[in-house]
This record gives C-alpha cells, structure tokens and sequence, in this order.
C-alpha cells in the first residue's frame, strides 16, 4: 500500500513522490568538480529524502563512495570538546550504515582528546584508504552552533585546502533549513554572522529546494489516481495549489486527511474542493506537529521584527538578517507584484490564529453582547452593529488586552481579527490580503456568498483615512462589492475615547459606500 507521506523522507517504495532529483539540479556536477556546497529550503519541504536518494545514486552510479550524515543530534551542544566527537562518531555510524570500503577502520583510533583536529585527521585517513572519491551529505548542519559549528566549518576548510597533498572529503553538502551565511555564532554578538559563507569561504554555491508547481501536485495525485482509481477533481487540485503555494508537506497533509480521515478509505469517491476545505480547517485546528514548529518561530524576536510589520503592512528591510532568517524558515515570501507576504494562505491563517489565540478563548468567556448570534439577520451580517460592539468592547478592554500580546504593535488588529474569527467557527471564511510597505492589511469576511471587504489601518497623519478611502476602494472593486468598512485605531495617549471612538458613511465612486469605523 502506498500512501501520502507526512512523517519522514519519502521511500519510493512506500509513498507517492515527486522524483527527488527533478526538484533540484546542477548537484551532480558540483560533485564531479569536487566542489564544496551547501543546500538550504524549509521544514519539510524535502531535504532529507533528496539526500537520501542523492546517495543511493551515487553509490549505484560506482564512481564515488557517499554516505548521508544527520548531524540533528548535535542540537543545544556547543562545546567543541563535546560535539565534535560527536560528529566523528556521527560520520562513522553513515559510513558503516552505507557498507563502505575499510568502514571498521573509519576513527578506529581516533584522539578524540584533539577535538580541534580529530574531524580532519580522521576523514584524511580514512580518504586515503579509499579507492574512489568520498562524497558525504551532511544534513541539519543548521542545528550545531557556538563553538561546535565554528570548530567543524573550521576543520573542514583545513581538509579542503590541503587536499591536494593530503587525502580529503572530494565533495560535501552542508544541508539546513538556513544559508550557512546567516548562521549565528552565539559567542559573538547578536548583530553578526559568521562571515562569508561561514569562517571558511569554500562554498563554491548555495541552492534551495523548490516547493511544488501546480504541475507538480497533478502529477503526485495522479499516482493515487492510477494505483487506486481515485480522481483528484480540477477543482481540488487548484484549491491545493492556491492555498499551499506547492509546500510539499501541505500537499501530502491534505490529500492524507481527506482519503483516511473523510473518506476512510472509500476509494470510489472523487476527491472534491469542499473536502480539500475541510482537510484544511482540521489540519489547521489540530496545528499538526509541521504547523506547531513553525508556529514556536513566532515567539522568536527577530521572526517577530518580520512578521509584525507584515501584518501592519509597513516596510520591511530585505537585507537584514532577520529577514533572511524568517525567509530561510519558509514563513514569508515575495510574491509576484513584490510584497512580502505569508509563505502560503494557509501560513497566513495559522499564524493569525496563533497570534490572538489566546484572545480567541477570552472572548468565549466574555458577555453576550460580544456572542455572535446577534450579528446574523436573514442570513447577512450586520456589520455595522459587529463593528459597534467591537468599538464599545475595544474602549473598555484595549489597554489590559494589549498589553497580553507579544507583538503590541499589531495588538489592534489581531483583536480585530479574533473578534471577527468567530464568523469563520461560525460556517463563514476570512480573507487576509498583506500588503507589507502599504500602510494597511486588508480582510475580506465571506459568509453565504455575501463579501464584507474591511481595511485596518493605524492613524499616523491627518491623510491615513484619505488613503485608507482610496485603498479600501480599490479593493473593493478586487472583491466586487458595494459596501466597506475602513477601521481607523488611533494609538495616541492623549486622544480622548470621545475623539477616537466615531463612525460615520462615506459615500465614494460608482456608487459605493465606506462606514469609517473610529477606535
């Protein structure tokens, strides 16, 4: 039986799969010209089973020996005298896991008490027993730091640039969620990297594994189709391309939950739009083990310096470290018109939902007046008396809820948001549409095929509500409606609740009209 993998690199016989080495090429020949390199991408984005396979060919291929070498268990040990022992025994475990040549003899003898040398003088004896060049693959390289990262990067240029007198590794891979550029050593200061590709500058280059293309998420499901006969309607599969962006565990998670979890089993239905939908929302409120570790990364304060501005729709500078950092994680991109927005929709949605989540179970517990039932009349919502509601709870909550918040800034507008979240739980959706370096997030609440388009927005100078009207205008004629309401917070300490707490209709072109919602 083969299934849709979530958990571990792919095996070409167990799972469906994308071929590993079509999402990735030009590796071959940094290994034919003994090249040093590395190779970075996202969480569970595929690293690990192109590795894999990496492997395997080159071995089969009988020109190199290679082995794969997880370095995960070097993660929080940042002694060298500790962590490169480990790494040695790390690289002797691959080497007799692949069955190569003299694999007993690899650090038979090692002086483990010459931490600063070990690594190089065990891979050059070892080379030099060898009959054809070694290759090795190290991954989660990007979980070693402090003194054990820069003593391994160390001995490894000592080997690179001595090899043409001394046997060294021919070719290696440095594999990680990061560019080993932006590693951090922690014994220097905050602000800085490791330099040039690393202490070493040996790195001849740096690629990244693609997520899938539309293509390419076809193709997955079409394995199941012709293994099982069950169809992917079009429809799905462009609701999974729109919504995941091609991430490959995404991928694989919402065809996994709607085949074993909606369906069970039932091969003889098609795979609809709606259930794809709905395989979403569990896999969303569940916050399965991939949507749970990203979601640890908000709590990071130069994650946070990205992902704050980004939901204020103020500018973001792309040449920081943080930006890289956040970017290297898989949580941000830019997109096709230049913003930097969430990696996918579905990003986008959990990390709203992780940011006010705590203020989603709040408002559970306040009073009636804040419960949704109200809001709902012949199956419209009244969203002039929701955004009423929300002005006399935001006056009489603000200063103690903001202050609960990691990110204060955006503190306004994930309130907003939880306050509106209850329309989702409700059986209606949000859109969210960033727009980082613009000034404003807009928001698109959908329910019974009714569209509410909402601009947030932070008062900053006496033309913030003229450009809030154009903006808001403009995206109402993207969602094609009539109606809009454009929320002004004022965060000012010496505005009186009287002057900031307004809301009035503002009739704008074609016909339309804009509630101007004071906070």
């Amino acid at each position: 039986m083969k299934y849709f993998n979530v958990a571990g690199p792919c095996l070409k016989d167990r799972h469906y799969m994308i071929d590993a080495k079509e999402r990735l090429s030009g590796v071959e020949q940094l290994i034919e010209t003994q090249q040093y390199f590395v190779i970075h991408a996202a969480r569970q984005s595929g690293k690990t089973t192109y590795l894999l396979d990496l492997a395997d060919r080159l071995n089969q291929g009988g020109m190199y020996y290679a082995a794969y070498c997880s370095l995960e268990s070097l993660q929080m040990i940042i002694n060298p005298e500790q962590g490169i022992p480990l790494v040695v025994k790390s690289i002797r475990s691959a080497v007799k896991m692949y069955q190569l040549p003299a694999a007993d003899s690899f650090a038979e003898n090692a002086d483990y008490s010459n931490f600063a040398n070990v690594l190089k003088d065990t891979l050059s004896a070892y080379c030099a027993l060898l009959d054809k060049p070694l290759v090795l693959l190290f991954d989660e390289v990007d979980t070693m730091s402090e003194g054990t990262l820069i003593t391994f990067l160390r001995q490894l240029r000592n080997g690179f640039v001595t090899r043409g007198v001394v046997p060294f590794v021919h070719s290696l891979s440095l594999v990680g969620m990061r560019n080993i550029r932006d590693y951090k050593a922690k014994i220097r200061s905050e602000s800085e990297t490791l330099g040039s590709a690393s202490p070493f500058n040996i790195v001849t280059k740096s690629l990244t594994i693609k997520s899938f293309t539309k293509t390419e998420i076809q193709e997955l499901y079409a394995q199941h189709t012709a293994k099982e006969g069950q169809t992917f309607e079009p429809e799905a599969i462009e609701l999974v391309w729109q919504r995941t962006q091609g991430q490959p565990w995404l991928v694989n998670a919402i065809a996994r939950e709607v085949i074993f979890e909606l369906l069970n089993y039932d091969y003889s239905k098609p795979v609809t739009a709606a259930l794809c939908e709905q395989a979403i929302k569990n896999i969303v409120l569940r916050r399965d083990v991939h949507i749970d570790s990203l979601l640890e990364r908000l709590k990071e304060g130069r994650v946070q310096r990205v992902i704050e501005p980004m939901l204020l729709g103020e500018f973001i500078e792309t040449s920081t470290n943080d930006y890289a950092y956040t970017s290297d994680l898989g949580l941000i991109k830019v997109d096709k018109c230049g913003k930097i927005v969430p990696a996918n929709p579905i990003y986008g949605e959990v990390m709203i939902r992780e940011l006010n989540a705590s203020e989603q179970e709040r408002l559970q517990q306040t009073e009636e007046t804040y419960q949704m039932p109200r809001y709902f009349k012949d199956g419209q919502i009244d969203m002039d008396f929701l955004m009423t509601d929300f002005q006399e709870f935001w006056r009489e909550n603000s200063e103690i809820w903001v202050e609960r918040f990691q990110y204060k800034e955006a503190a306004p507008h994930l309130i907003l948001m939880a306050f509106l979240q209850r329309i989702i739980n409700g059986g209606g959706q949000i859109l969210r549409e960033y727009a980082a370096g613009r000034g404003r997030m807009d928001l698109c609440v959908v329910y019974q095929g009714n569209k509410y388009p909402i601009e947030l927005k932070l008062q900053k100078d006496k033309n913030t509500v003229e450009h809030g009207l154009t903006q808001l205008t403009e995206y109402m004629d993207k969602m094609g409606a009539q109606r809009g309401w454009l929320c002004i917070f004022d965060r000012k300490t010496d505005a009186s609740w009287e002057d900031k707490i307004y809301m009035k209709s503002c009739p704008v072109e074609n016909g339309k009209t804009i509630t101007i919602v004071g906070l």
